[in-house]
């Protein structure tokens, strides 16, 4: 199994909420200590392992951490690793936030992919529909397992017993650029860093004042998020039609595999958030998945 990085990578930038700018090392780790982050700019470098256990925050991003000492809107690069067969990797931070770069994981898995996965042959990189190293890491639940449902409102999300890893995601605004969007995508299927990695987040223009009253997203812009707006996306273009909801699969791949490993399960949610993302997965872990 491609466990870790074969080299170091850096990438800088924004965080999203604090607008701050920080860098971002991952190197590579030894099998079974598992993603973790360092607060290089703290004294005594705390490590903060990447696990569910460590999850301290879900407003608008998933933050990991005790404390002071936190990390925040960690689920992009999570998922780009996890996702591409990174299980165990030392990542270096000299700030509290990760940097949103342009609001997707896509500069992270053209990252990750550039410094290819330990015993990976130079010159083989995530090139057309290859799926190599993506998504090795995965569990099988017990066959006589039962779904697990969380739910507020009529926001849902479930883990459903499955043949295989699947992500299946409903979204629904009343803006009538983004309306119902459904997108049901399997690893076996399509490439992560192509299907979904790419998605950006996005933001409602009618909310964007209020949040930033709140002291939230001081960092976003239209360089790194997409905004929706009555009268359609004030910066286009889209890189899918339906890219919003495949930023919400980029965003539960990313919350579930704070679960160190993905069940095999279908995940099905709708109008969900990061906080019932981390319910489902809690649920899991106590359910012995």
């Amino acid at each position: 199994m491609l466990g870790t990085v074969a080299s170091m990578f850096e990438l800088s930038g924004v965080g999203l909420h604090s607008g701050v700018v920080t860098n971002v090392r991952v190197l590579p780790a030894s099998s079974g200590e598992g993603r973790y982050f360092v607060r290089v700019d703290l004294p005594g470098e705390p490590v903060i392992p990447a696990r569910l256990e460590a999850v301290s925050q879900t407003l608008l991003s998933t933050q990991l951490g005790e404390g002071e000492i936190s990390v925040r809107t960690v689920e992009h690069l999570l998922a780009a690793l996890a996702a591409m067969g990174v299980d165990n990797a030392r990542i270096e931070i000299d700030g509290e936030e990760v940097p949103l770069l342009d609001g997707s994981a896509k500069i992270w898995c053209d990252a990750i992919a550039a410094a290819k996965l330990a015993g990976e042959q130079v010159g083989r990189g995530h090139q057309g529909h290859s799926n190599r190293g993506e998504f090795e890491s995965v569990f099988s639940p017990a066959q006589e397992q039962q779904p697990i449902w969380v739910h507020q409102g009529d926001a849902f999300v479930a883990a459903i017993p499955s043949p295989e890893l699947r992500f299946s995601y409903g979204i629904d605004f009343d803006l009538p650029a983004i309306g119902n969007q459904w997108y049901s995508w399997s690893p076996s299927c399509e490439s992560f860093s192509e299907a979904i990695a790419p998605a950006r987040t996005f933001g409602l223009l009618h909310q964007i004042e209020e949040l930033r009253a709140k002291g939230l997203i001081k960092g976003g812009s239209l360089d790194n998020a997409l905004v929706c707006g009555a009268d359609g996306w004030i910066n286009p273009p889209l890189r899918f039609a339906n890219e919003p909801v495949r930023h919400k699969i980029l965003d539960l791949v990313g919350d579930l595999s704070l679960l160190g490993s993905f069940p095999v399960a279908h995940f099905l949610a709708y109008k969900a958030s990061h906080n019932l993302h981390i319910q489902l997965a809690r649920r899991i872990l106590d359910g012995n998945w």
